[in-house]
């Protein structure tokens, strides 16, 4: 697996790295800029990070938007992850 291109993505690999030890269902928090999404894992393909069932939250914890069924996050936009 190429790790400067994955998807036509240019990702860091430490990012990859970040999802490891997190199984398909696992409830994750993944963070962005000034948001975070919580959900539950879906998996990785084409640069991307799948969730299910996720809401949007502000950085300060106040929800942003209702309950979503799937939701799409490029791995280069990710800040954090976390269980």
């Amino acid at each position: 697996m190429s790790f400067g291109g994955l998807g036509g993505f240019n990702c860091r690999p430490f990012i990859l790295g970040l999802f490891d030890t997190y199984p398909i269902g696992a409830q994750l928090r993944i963070g962005m800029d000034s948001s975070f999404w919580i959900g539950n894992f879906g998996g990785l393909q084409d640069g991307v990070a799948t969730l299910t069932n996720a809401q949007l939250f502000s950085n300060v914890g106040n929800p942003i938007d209702g309950l979503r069924p799937v939701v799409r996050i490029p791995l280069r936009q990710i800040t954090f992850v976390s269980q």
